[in-house]
């Protein structure tokens, strides 16, 4: 059930359903980590990290399976921690915790 909805989301993204990367230069930049259960593989965290990278306002994610982090670098003017936990949350995964790194 996981797979087939991270895999029906991934399709959509890639079909141009999701919001397309945009610059964050000069833009006011956060940084956060969540704690994220529901990694089985490496391929779980690296497609979690192409989908938020597709998200207005994030500029970077960088997942690590075995530990379960997930560390955000985004604009808070346009979009929220809680918007990208909503959306990890979306994607099948369970958001745990945020270190509010």
């Amino acid at each position: 059930m996981f797979r087939r909805k991270f895999l029906q989301l991934a399709t959509l993204a890639g079909a141009g359903g999701l919001s397309p990367l945009e610059s964050l230069a000069g833009a006011t930049v956060k940084t956060t980590t969540f704690r994220v259960k529901g990694f089985s593989c490496v391929t779980c965290a690296t497609g979690l990290d192409t989908m938020l990278s597709r998200q207005a306002g994030i500029k970077s994610s960088q997942s690590i399976y075995p530990a379960g982090n997930c560390k955000v670098v985004f604009n808070p003017d346009r979009v929220t921690e809680e918007r990208i936990a909503s959306f990890i949350t979306d994607l099948g995964f369970t958001v745990t915790s945020d270190a509010g790194t």
